[in-house]
């Protein structure tokens, strides 16, 4: 079976990362901010709404020749529209909370390759998380950017909907990222519960609701953007984040100067040097218009 795209608001049917038009660059400018933005609930809203005004202060940034990186827990699929949303067509992208990493480029066939990919083995982590969590949904993104899952499981961070697969089958498979899910408990109760189990030989984080994401050991935002962020030849001083989500939390400390989203949790505000108005006051536009003054 094929995977099947989700519909997402801020994504034409015809999507295609735009023209370069006079071309552009993938070294870093002297002078420039290397911006690093997470999407849902910084970028868009938990409804994948845009504004104008976070639309407009992105584009002028990457006008302004700031290297701009999209740096979210979406899958590659996920991601694109955002990249265009941007107009970035010469860059970099984080997906999959780290474990996939882009280069946009559109003399490429597909406008962006994968440049970097972090896989695990997920079966013990399973194992676990089955055992402790009965009454959970699991998905799996392989390494080849397809999901799976046991049972439907569609969000529009996949990108796709997730091919049906069995349990056995699942723990076979190499994954980027392993995503569990339970409706049954707030998110301060699922992240009870996941420390409680002491996963080892893997990264995890929990999202803003019951949402669990599971990485390759040592893999998050942060240690993806950092190998970046040397490859690129940025400096630190020049490096900015910004999210709302305990999984920005590596990353809003490894920013020379990193901005928690106004509507985020106290723990992911104490990891930032600042605050700025919350996704419904355009709070990422305050920031990039801060860059660009």
């Amino acid at each position: 079976m094929r995977p099947t795209e989700l519909s997402d608001p801020t994504r034409p049917a015809d999507f295609s990362v735009p023209a370069a038009g006079e071309g552009g660059t993938f070294e870093f400018v002297e002078g420039t901010s290397m911006l690093c933005l997470d999407v849902d609930g910084t970028i868009v809203d938990h409804d994948g709404h845009m504004t104008d005004a976070v639309r407009e202060s992105g584009r002028a940034a990457v006008a302004a020749g700031h290297t701009v990186v999209i740096s979210t827990g979406r899958s590659l699929l996920a991601t694109l529209p955002i990249i265009e949303a941007f107009g970035i067509t010469h860059g970099f992208a984080v997906c999959s909370n780290g474990g996939v990493t882009l280069r946009i480029d559109t003399a490429l066939e597909d406008n962006y390759e994968v440049i970097d990919r972090q896989v695990f083995d997920p079966a013990e982590a399973l194992e676990t998380l089955a055992g402790q969590l009965p009454t959970a949904r699991f998905a799996i993104e392989d390494a080849a950017g397809h999901f799976v899952a046991t049972e439907r499981f569609e969000d529009r961070s996949f990108g796709l909907v997730a091919e049906p697969t069995s349990f056995k089958e699942m723990k076979r498979t190499q994954a980027v990222r392993l995503v569990v899910n339970s409706e049954d408990s707030t998110a301060h109760d699922f992240a009870d519960a996941v420390r409680g189990i002491g996963l080892q030989g893997v990264t995890y984080s929990v999202g803003w609701s019951a949402w669990l994401d599971v990485a390759a050991q040592g893999v998050t935002k942060a240690s993806s953007l950092e190998g970046l962020r040397a490859r690129i030849g940025a400096p630190r001083e020049a490096t900015v984040a910004v999210g709302d989500g305990l999984n920005d939390v590596e990353m809003l400390q490894w920013a020379h100067r990193g901005v928690a989203m106004g509507q985020a949790i106290d723990e992911v505000k104490d990891a930032a040097d600042e605050v700025t108005g919350s996704v419904h006051e355009d709070g990422l536009a305050q920031v990039l218009r801060s860059v660009l003054s």
